[in-house]
């Protein structure tokens, strides 16, 4: 996998629409599964338009299945009012059944919450790839950016050795 389709959480061959930059900032990815999503017409098109906003979007598991919400799909430009769809309503994901057992059953016992990181066309079919995460807290987040910076210096370092010998 290349490395800047590693960073956006999509598979090899398949194009990004939209990720969720914020995830991997609030929470922890323990698990990720790739998911089919149930839509519309009009809301494929406006998916291949890129009018899809991702960042308040979660996902549920009710009775057994999975449901996205809070993901926004802004009408398609060259549609009729009529013909319109909701903007946003909840669609259902697709996912085996004993995935989606398995989840369920890790998501009562561990107090865990489903996101979705990206989503992207698969072979011409939508995908979400959603993530099974913990909520970070402050400290967490404060930990992460030292690192990230402890890091970046050491780079910098690194580059300043190597240039001037």
């Amino acid at each position: 996998m290349a490395k800047s389709q590693k960073k956006r959480d999509i598979p090899a061959g398949a194009v990004a629409v939209a990720t969720n930059r914020v995830a991997r900032r609030d929470f922890d990815v323990l698990d990720t599964l790739e998911c089919g999503i149930m839509l519309k017409g009009s809301e494929v098109k406006s998916l291949r338009e890129s009018k899809v906003q991702l960042s308040e979007a979660y996902a549920i598991h009710y009775q057994g299945e999975f449901w996205l919400s809070g993901l926004n799909i802004s009408a398609y430009s060259h549609s009729a009012a009529a013909f319109a769809h909701q903007t946003d309503r909840r669609r259902k994901l697709l996912a085996h059944r004993h995935q989606i057992e398995a989840w369920g059953s890790r998501l009562d016992r561990e107090n865990l919450a489903m996101i979705p990181l990206a989503i992207y066309f698969k072979d011409g079919r939508a995908k979400v790839d959603l993530a099974l995460a913990r909520g970070k807290k402050q400290h967490d987040r404060r930990q992460d950016i030292a690192k990230r910076d402890a890091a970046r210096d050491t780079q910098r370092v690194a580059a300043r050795r190597n240039k001037y010998g």
